[in-house]
């Protein structure tokens, strides 16, 4: 069960996770869902100036508020069930496999309708007007709805069918978006708005129900003690999924704290590009996961093939990402916030040289999930966290947001070393995956070398550096072949062995 050989079935009959059209079709997806992410946070980008000028800043404020608030409770009760239920999903089977899918149902209602309690009692005891309250109700139910919906689509994920995931995902949104243009046009109060979220959910909940219908229970179950190690994994992993989005925030709460109103303005303007591009690794790298679980399961030689690869393809993945955005920093600045807000150009180079460290970090989390690492996960979020901590402390007294945003990047970077340490005790075999690193970084810098030349804007500066990226790597022989044999159709025989 830990080592079998590496000729897999081309296209066998069984399973498409145990063929070589596994790995293409996961690296096809992770695109795929990268642009439907994409193309949601357009549809987000069009219904929100709708809102504002109709509703005006206050009510908008108290709509983003509700919103957050059921966010927070929702992340800390909810954090990583949906990976494990994938990861439930490919490494069981028969009626064991129904079994635990059903209790991870019931896990997942009973932890949504705790948050959703809790959400609503915070609001009631903070005071919150009534249209609030009954805001953080309605937002609340969407979310239980959700939640379910998400465990639910665990099965087409475990089943690589990124399509259909991608598909809902965007009807829901536009659904989204289209009731609040509704209630824009006919002149809706702020109540209405809080009820925008429970249609779209209800769209997307119900086609997921017609997709899975024949892969997945939909009768859920709870037994406590039957349950316990589920639960017990699903707790040791939200609570690493919690302290990695809360050492990423306490940077902006810090800066809030001990910085002053500008450099707090500076700094979230830098730190909401991050917040959307901090998803892309997880869709990308995370479209591979059923794949890793199931070799963690079945072929340990091949789980070293996958994940040697998911590395190498991370880093390279990364540097481009941040080449990308480091370069286009000043245009993206300008959208955003006009000329004014001329810091946070810097600022957003500085967080966005993590995101090449995030996606390494991502690929050595999945696998780390799908061997069942959770203490070691949470052990490295945790020394994140702390040293997140400390070096905020330290530097935004001094150095303001800029000191905030280096706290930042060391912090995802001792992340890395944690996750990747924790998997070489795993699988030694990975560290080979380490070779391509200098020629991968070396090409980046090169490519950044295009700044140099006088009088070319910014945003061209970047698209000549995206595209001579690559270029430099296919001529070093180091551009991973699986991303330009995946696009083509072709069948990426790393990821099969």
């Amino acid at each position: 069960m830990n080592a079998r050989s590496p000729d897999l079935p081309q296209h066998a009959d069984g399973d498409l996770l145990d063929t070589t059209a596994a790995g293409p079709v996961a690296a096809r997806g992770g695109a795929l869902r990268a642009g439907g992410y994409a193309v949601g946070a357009l549809l987000t980008l069009l219904s929100a100036p709708l809102m504002i000028r109709h509703l005006g800043v206050e009510d908008f404020g108290r709509y983003v508020t509700v919103l957050s608030l059921v966010a927070i409770v929702a992340g800390f009760m909810d954090a990583g069930l949906a990976a494990i239920t994938v990861r439930e999903y490919v490494s069981r089977r028969g009626q064991d496999r129904d079994r635990v899918l059903r209790d991870m149902l019931g896990i997942r209602i009973a932890l949504a309708l705790a948050a959703a309690a809790i959400a609503v009692l915070f609001a009631i005891v903070a005071g919150y007007p009534t249209v609030q309250v009954v805001g953080t109700v309605a937002i609340a139910a969407a979310f239980v709805g959700w939640s379910v919906q998400t465990v639910l689509a665990a099965s087409l994920q475990g089943e690589l069918r990124f399509g259909w995931i991608t598909a809902v995902e965007l009807i829901r949104q536009a659904a989204l978006v289209a009731v609040i243009v509704v209630l824009v046009v006919v002149g809706a109060e702020l109540g209405p708005f809080f009820f925008a979220m429970i249609p779209a959910t209800a769209i997307g909940l119900a086609i997921t129900v017609v997709l899975v219908r024949r892969l997945m229970p939909l009768r859920p179950t709870f037994h406590l003690r039957r349950s316990w190690p589920l639960i017990r994994d699903t707790l040791t992993y939200a609570a690493a999924v919690a302290l990695n989005a809360a050492y990423f925030r306490i940077a902006i709460v810090a800066v809030s704290l001990l910085a002053t109103e500008r450099e707090t303005g500076y700094f979230a303007t830098a730190f909401r590009v991050m917040e959307v591009l901090i998803s892309v690794p997880l869709l990308v790298i995370g479209a591979a996961f059923p794949i890793l679980a199931r070799a963690a399961r079945d072929d340990r030689l091949r789980l070293d093939a996958v994940t040697s690869r998911l590395v190498e393809v991370g880093l390279v993945m990364g540097v481009w990402l941040t080449l990308a955005v480091a370069l286009a920093a000043e245009p993206i600045v300008f959208v955003l916030a006009g000329g004014e807000a001329d810091p946070s150009i810097g600022l957003l180079r500085l967080l966005t040289a993590a995101l090449a460290a995030t996606f390494v970090t991502v690929a050595c989390g999945f696998a780390l999930l799908s061997l069942r690492c959770h203490r070691a996960i949470l052990l490295a979020n945790g020394v994140a966290f702390v040293v997140s901590i400390v070096l905020t402390l330290v530097l935004v007294p001094r150095h303001g947001a800029t000191g905030a945003a280096v706290a930042v990047l060391i912090a995802e970077s001792v992340l890395l070393v944690c996750v990747f340490v924790a998997l070489a005790r795993e699988r030694p075999a990975v560290v080979g995956a380490l070779r391509r690193a200098p020629a991968v970084i070396a090409a980046g810098a090169i490519a950044c070398l295009v700044v140099l030349l006088p009088g070319i804007p910014p945003l061209v500066d970047a698209c000549v550096a995206v595209l001579l990226y690559p270029a430099l790597l296919l001529a070093l022989g180091r551009f991973p072949p699986e991303i330009g044999d995946a696009l083509r159709g072709r069948e990426a025989k790393a990821f099969a062995q």
